[in-house]
Parts: structure tokens; C-alpha cells; sequence
């Protein structure tokens, strides 16, 4: 092997490794767009897009809905509390997902999630627990109290 042949294919296996150490990195980050499963567990509910604010914080919103034959393909929150500033908003570009606090690289607690099914919010955590799977937990008041869902990154 010439001088040149190695030296291409030492640069190409470098360029291999830095496109795959950012591809692991990109699934071990929870900002970016997830699929949510539903209580099933199987059934797709929508893409959500988790956003980091300027506070530091976790946000998601709602950009895509996944629904059945003759359901409202772009519904309103109609359930949600007329307090809520999302009362009779549309559910597509609704932020259900609020304040979520940076525990470690890979959990985010103290948030709000809000159902627009029901309209009601709960407390929040979510958790990597593996690349590309999300754990999300919403809850009343203890944590033992509560739902999971398992979301999958896009």
C-alpha cells in the first residue's frame, strides 16, 4: 500500500468515526424531535419537538398528529382549563411540554405536561434510558402517582 493510500484511508476512517460519535452523541441528547407512543405502548400519537430555552429549561411542542380515520385532523384543546392560556387553542403547535429542570445529561425534573385529551397537567420528569428512548412520567403530586410513556426519537 503507497503512502497515499494509507493517508486516504486514515482520513477516511477518521471522518467514519467523527460521523458516528456525532450520531451517537445527537441520540443521547433529549432536545430534538420524538415520537410519542401511547399508554399501549404501540400506538404512534404524535412528533414532538423538545426544545432547550433560553433559561436552560426543556419545552416540547406538538408538530404532528397521528390520527384515526374521521377524527379532527387538527383539533382544539377544548378540554383544557379555561384558565389555561391553551383553552380552545390548536393542539398542533401547542407547547404541552413546560419548565423541565437539568438534573444530570440525561434526566430533566420539576416540569409540567399537559394531556390535551383531558386537559389536565401534571408534574414532569423525563429520562434518557437508553439512545433514543425517552422515558416520560407525569404524575400528581408523588412520582409513584402517576404515568409512563416511553418516547422514540426521530
Amino acid at each position: 500500500m503507497t503512502t497515499n493510500m494509507k493517508f486516504k484511508f486514515a482520513t477516511a476512517f477518521i471522518a467514519l468515526c467523527i460521523l458516528m460519535m456525532g450520531m451517537i452523541s445527537a441520540q443521547n441528547n433529549i432536545v430534538g424531535t420524538w415520537k410519542t407512543i401511547d399508554d399501549d405502548g404501540e400506538t404512534v400519537k404524535s412528533l414532538l419537538q423538545i426544545t432547550e430555552g433560553t433559561d436552560g429549561k426543556l419545552y416540547g411542542t406538538i408538530t404532528k398528529l397521528f390520527r384515526e380515520p374521521g377524527e379532527d385532523p387538527d383539533p382544539v384543546c377544548d378540554k383544557c382549563s379555561e384558565k389555561d392560556s391553551r383553552y380552545k387553542k390548536k393542539v398542533i403547535g401547542m407547547t404541552i411540554l413546560r419548565n423541565l429542570k437539568k438534573e444530570s445529561d440525561k434526566k430533566y425534573s420539576s416540569g409540567k405536561i399537559l394531556d390535551p385529551n383531558n386537559g389536565k397537567e401534571y408534574d414532569c420528569y423525563v429520562e434518557l434510558v437508553e439512545p433514543g428512548k425517552l422515558k416520560v412520567r407525569g404524575y400528581i403530586g408523588i412520582s409513584a402517582m402517576g404515568r409512563t410513556q416511553y418516547w422514540f426519537k426521530q
